[in-house]
């Protein structure tokens, strides 16, 4: 018989004794833990975010499908405050998900959750996750985070994330390849937490460097193409830029790794920026085609991130970079 350890439950309090001054600035720091319990890929935004006279805890985003994330924890049982709280932070900046972290979630508000999540026409998620301090026989305590509260399926979330009432053919299409192409990303290379392909033409994968991400577009203009690009935003067009110049300065070195030419794009009177690698390609091609694609985006989005990874890395922060 296997020898097996002894779990305990330990009292948050007992690790944070401050919410505002302790746990917020522990959990900024580990959204990939959290996004992996939810399916989904987290990028901090702020800390302490107002909306009117209230505060919230921690503002970020759903990479995968560019929404807003409001995240609200606390050290006690839910109370009837927080979840006001919850639903006016949701409104003030129309969120796309709303997370309610606390150590005990009483029935009523799991409840409430629920309901939220049922409402007709509804486009915002919420979900209660219970935040469990763990110990074996003794061992240094570590944080797990349980969800006890979500929408009811994935295909509640791709729905949600879709604008017409209606997913169309195309739109069906699209999910159910970035589905495939989220499921392999996820299993065989452990290169994301996202779980639920959208009805949309893009899907975009965290670099874990803020202001860069991986993604795999279906680009809607001119001949069909499929593509596979690093993707330059940290929310200002002078740094965007900046970052482009300082990884094309390398372009030589980054092709050669990369193993062909990539396409250099500044995107003028845009904010963004890209660097992009095309094929040739639809979603509306017969299904060995859309096999064939799948295997090329798998293979050319995980090659962007080993050649770049490591130089976006290196980039300077925005008020440096500027002045460069």
């Amino acid at each position: 018989m296997p020898e097996l350890g002894h779990l305990e439950r330990k009292d948050p309090r007992g690790v944070w004794s401050n919410e505002a001054r302790d746990f917020t600035p522990w959990l900024a720091e580990r959204l990939d833990q959290l996004g992996e319990a939810l399916g989904m890929e987290l990028e901090l935004l702020r800390t302490e975010s107002y909306v009117g006279d209230f505060s919230i805890d921690v503002l970020a985003r759903d990479v995968g499908r560019d929404r807003k994330v409001v995240i609200e924890n606390q050290l006690n049982p839910t109370d009837h405050q927080h979840l006001g709280q919850v639903i006016t932070y949701a409104a003030g900046i129309e969120a796309g998900v709303v997370v309610w972290i606390c150590p005990e979630f009483r029935e009523e508000h799991r409840q409430a959750i629920d309901w939220l999540n049922r409402g007709l026409g509804a486009t915002t998620e919420f979900y209660g996750v219970v935040l469990e301090v763990l110990t074996i026989d003794g061992s240094r305590p570590a944080a797990n985070f349980r969800v006890v509260a979500a929408p009811a399926t994935e295909l509640t979330r791709s729905v949600r994330a879709s604008t017409s009432t209606e997913t169309s053919e195309r739109g069906e299409r699209y999910r159910a390849f970035f589905q495939r192409l989220i499921d392999t990303l996820r299993e065989k290379y452990s290169f994301t937490n996202a779980r639920a392909g959208q009805p949309q033409s893009w899907y975009s994968f965290s670099s874990g460097t803020r202001g860069f991400t991986y993604s795999v577009t279906f680009p809607g203009r001119g001949q069909p193409r499929v593509c596979t690009e690093l993707y330059i935003d940290g929310g200002d067009a002078e740094w965007n830029y900046n970052a482009l110049r300082v990884l094309k300065a390398q372009k030589e070195q980054i092709e050669r790794e990369f193993g062909d030419v990539l396409d250099w794009q500044d995107l003028e009177n845009r904010r963004a920026c890209r660097v992009a690698y095309y094929r040739s390609g639809s979603i509306l091609d017969p299904q060995e085609k859309l096999d064939e694609y799948l295997a090329w985006a798998v293979e050319h989005v995980r090659k962007l991130k080993t050649v770049f990874g490591p130089r976006i890395k290196a980039i300077r922060p925005r008020t440096e970079l500027a002045e460069a």
